[in-house]
């Protein structure tokens, strides 16, 4: 089925996100693997896991709507030398990739391309609870301290 010429920029866009949190995400997790925090680890492995299957999704969707999946453009990538840093950084990225899905979605909506806007919303259905996530560590860190907080999470 040849999809909309606009869609499939912005789907490759999306891509591009995606492919981009994966690395910011796997280097995160392993600082924390090596710093000693397993569960930090896990949580930001998770949801490089989660990124990559996103990222499957759309380069499908693209390839159905017979557009090609561009896979060689990424975004600046952020490493946070410390665990607050990396929060932030990554709290900026989950809410670009917010932003950019709403915008998606509104489009596959005006093209009448309702498949694609139901793939696209169960998308940033995780991206929100990416961001919550995040939001939550970051209260953490900011009722508890940073200390106290890396000891319970580890």
């Amino acid at each position: 089925m040849k999809g909309n010429p606009k869609l499939i920029e912005m789907l490759n866009a999306l891509l591009a996100d995606e492919l981009t949190a994966i690395n910011q995400y796997i280097v995160h997790s392993e600082m924390c693997a090596n710093w000693g925090y397993d569960q930090l680890h896990s949580n930001f492995e998770k949801r490089a896991i989660d990124e990559m299957k996103h990222a499957e999704q759309l380069i499908a969707r693209i390839l159905f709507l017979e557009g090609t999946p561009v896979v060689t453009k990424l975004k600046d990538i952020h490493i946070g030398p410390d665990i607050p840093k990396q929060l932030e950084n990554d709290h900026v990225a989950e809410e670009g990739a917010i932003a950019l899905y709403n915008e998606a979605i509104k489009l596959a909506g005006e093209v009448g391309d309702f498949a694609t806007r139901e793939v696209l919303e169960h998308i940033l259905s995780d991206e929100d609870a990416h961001i919550d996530k995040i939001e939550e560590f970051q209260d953490q860190v900011g009722h508890m301290t940073l200390p106290i907080f890396l000891t319970t999470v580890k």
